[in-house]
């Protein structure tokens, strides 16, 4: 927008966080790296991270719930999105396994004061707005928001109180968003499920992310110049 504030995506009441890894050589997106290689890795998911950056903290409050707890998470966000270093803040996943961390996240939110949590994950850079919005107004009748990917976990994970539908489920499995949804059910809160959407977890869900990102690059800039680049080398 020219001459004049950007409007806020969301209230201050929302807190929308990205679970996110620090990007290490031979610990980041490691079934990618096996055929893609470590370093070659680490530049994609950098990108894919720098694209969720510059689309969300231009519009909002943006949190990162990142791991390893040890390094220095909020310097390394700044240089994803310059502009939007005010808008930006870190705090470190604490949890034995992936739900235990998903689960303080939304603990962590209300402890903090916000009415309203929306967590996504950093492995579909292509994320856009209209998903985000959606979640949030789904908030106002359901107690759990979920976004289904296409291999049977989750992208996205929104509540208004820290509920536990995490413990028990298989993480990393293709029955995540199903036992999650039933879980919920079982402690008699309502679900809403978003549309299903792609996450990039293998080199097949990359080479699909690729055609998508070639059809049309502006769902993920960062990423799909980079694949472009992955391309013609």
């Amino acid at each position: 927008m020219r001459g004049g504030a950007m409007p806020n995506l969301l209230s201050s009441d929302t807190a929308l966080v990205v679970m996110a890894r620090y990007p290490e050589l031979g610990k980041t997106k490691t079934r990618l790296a096996r055929t893609l290689g470590d370093r070659e890795t680490v530049r994609l998911y950098r990108a894919f991270l720098t694209d969720l950056a510059q689309r969300f903290a231009a519009f909002c409050r943006l949190h990162w719930a990142y791991t390893p707890a040890e390094v220095d998470f909020q310097a390394f966000i700044t240089t994803l999105a310059p502009a939007h270093v005010q808008q930006m803040a870190c705090f470190p996943q604490q949890g034995r396994d992936l739900g235990a961390r998903l689960h303080d996240v939304f603990r962590w939110t209300k402890q903090h004061g916000f009415a309203y949590t929306i967590v996504i994950g950093s492995d579909s850079p292509h994320i856009g707005h209209k998903l985000v919005s959606e979640a949030r107004v789904a908030l106002d009748e359901a107690d759990v928001v979920l976004g289904p990917a296409e291999d049977g976990g989750y992208y996205l994970i929104a509540m208004r109180e820290p509920y536990d539908v995490f413990s028990g489920i298989p993480m990393s499995t293709s029955v995540v968003a199903q036992m999650t949804f039933a879980l919920a059910q079982q402690q008699g809160l309502k679900v809403s499920l978003l549309e299903t959407l792609l996450d990039v977890d293998e080199f097949a869900d990359l080479q699909r992310l690729a055609r998508l990102l070639a059809a049309d690059c502006t769902l993920a800039p960062l990423t799909a110049a980079y694949l472009t680049t992955m391309r013609s080398a």
